[in-house]
């Protein structure tokens, strides 16, 4: 499965958000991170239409978390940003060519499809397992300042 680059600057944005006392403009997201604007700003408008961000508007406008970190997914994250579509896509080529099996013949899934379909159901779940406050304490690690950094900077 590829997942767009949306995905992993959405997750980012997700984590500092979950760090930030206060909404982030857009902006200041993009400059932390040093990626365009425009393209992060379609990232930020895919996740608040998924509900996981929200625009807070005003002076001290910006963006913050929807909910709390630990009810966001990594799941979430990537299907607000590419969709919820699976990775695989069976389009029945057995029943095609030469020595087709006819449709009558195939009353489930072929293996492959099966395979594929087993494969999605993990990554989903891998991906459902770990929140956006999982990230955050991962990024931190031992260094329990980098959020009170990150803060200072936002603020700044």
């Amino acid at each position: 499965m590829k997942m767009s680059g949306g995905v992993e600057w959405a997750l980012h944005c997700a984590v500092v958000l979950s760090a930030a006392d206060r909404p982030v403009p857009a902006v200041r997201l993009a400059e932390l991170h040093d990626v365009s604007s425009s393209y992060l700003a379609k990232q930020l408008q895919a996740l608040s239409r998924a509900g996981l961000i929200r625009a807070a508007q005003g002076h001290a406008g910006g963006y913050e978390l929807a909910r709390p970190a630990d009810g966001i997914t990594v799941l979430d994250v990537v299907e607000a940003v590419d969709g919820a579509q699976p990775a695989f896509t069976c389009t029945e080529i057995r029943q095609r060519g030469p020595l087709a099996t006819p449709p009558e013949a195939c009353l489930r899934p072929c293996p492959i499809a099966r395979t594929m379909s087993v494969a999605d159901q993990a990554w989903r779940a891998a991906l459902r397992a770990v929140t956006v406050a999982d990230l955050a304490q991962e990024v931190t690690g031992d260094n329990t300042d980098a959020f009170t950094v990150l803060r200072g900077w936002l603020t700044a």
